[in-house]
């Protein structure tokens, strides 16, 4: 079975993981080290520079009559680690997420093992668990009929530092559940439909719940991490966003055949772009095939198809 999924901002998150494991090469320890490091040992790490100074406990009250120290409109990756770890140092958060059921998207799907050491400081290790999630280890880069593998440089780390791979709305659920668990995080569905601002600072934000009720809510810090298709966005800045090219994803279900390197993520360098392909489950793999232009070939009248099976798969 192949399903479809287009994203024209997974090109760019691709490259800055790319980018990001060559610093993490170039970076490694470069002397002898025998001594293992130990995932859990910076767990208790001081977060507390994330909260200005000026932020007292229990300066905000939304509508419904709750104090409310930090309002943060997405619960993403980055919203629901924020929220987790306020939440851990007793700040009371209220999380607006437009949609909390579990995401069906292509980017963040490749998780590079800097990332999982941020989720051991976080304290959410235990989010890529029992997802099926798949360690990577490396990528196997080829072209031209030639192929080379590049490993991650784990050595002075702890055995179970390594990349993961998933379906990022399961890691997303997870996310969520942990930040939920904390008595004083507020997790609500509902559309922020603007940021409320008084004598030049913003003060709150104004949503409309699942059930249509418009409310304002207020805090003494509010923080916007609702995605790229953020509608607030355009409120606090004006970006120019190039788009030369967008990722069309396949789900390829595995029956008998494998990658040809285990626990790797695959880039092709194909004409006239790159391919990927990684696991995202024990039965799944993604292909991600870069399609040059801001126009996409018509799913509907089969182009799409045409060059997928003209363009891509002889190579």
């Amino acid at each position: 079975m192949v399903n479809f999924v287009m994203d024209k901002y997974i090109v760019p998150t691709f490259v800055v993981s790319l980018l990001g494991f060559l610093l993490l090469y170039i970076l490694r320890p470069r002397t002898p080290n025998n001594k293992k490091k130990d995932p859990k040992s910076s767990q208790n790490c001081n977060t507390h520079s994330v909260i200005p100074s000026n932020l007292n406990k229990g300066d905000g009250v939304s509508e419904k009559g709750t104090d409310t120290d930090v309002i943060i409109v997405g619960a993403g990756v980055a919203g629901a680690a924020l929220a987790h770890t306020l939440g851990k140092e007793g700040r009371k958060v209220h999380v607006i997420e437009r949609d909390l059921t579990e995401p069906d998207r292509i980017v963040g799907e490749l998780l590079q093992p800097g990332g999982y050491l941020k989720l051991i400081e976080l304290g959410l290790e235990d989010c890529v668990e029992d997802i099926d999630a798949q360690r990577v280890v490396g990528y196997a880069l080829f072209k031209d009929g030639k192929s080379t593998n590049v490993s991650y440089p784990l050595e002075n780390f702890h055995s179970d530092v390594a990349g993961r791979s998933f379906h990022n709305g399961r890691f997303i659920q997870k996310m969520r559940e942990k930040a939920a668990t904390l008595p004083n995080i507020r997790l609500e569905q509902g559309t922020v439909t603007s940021l409320i601002e008084e004598n030049g600072s913003i003060t709150g934000v104004q949503y409309k719940t699942k059930a249509g009720q418009e409310l304002k809510a207020h805090a003494p810090l509010t923080v916007v991490c609702d995605g790229c298709f953020s509608n607030l966005r355009r409120s606090l800045c004006d970006p120019k966003v190039d788009i030369p090219s967008c990722f069309v994803g396949l789900v390829l279900e595995l029956e008998n055949d494998r990658l040809p390197y285990p626990n790797h993520g695959h880039v092709i360098l194909a004409d006239p772009s790159p391919i990927l392909f990684y696991p995202i489950s024990s039965t799944e793999i993604r292909c991600l095939v870069d399609v040059p232009g801001q126009k996409l070939p018509s799913l509907a009248n089969g182009d799409m198809a045409n060059y997928l099976k003209t363009m891509v798969a002889p190579q």
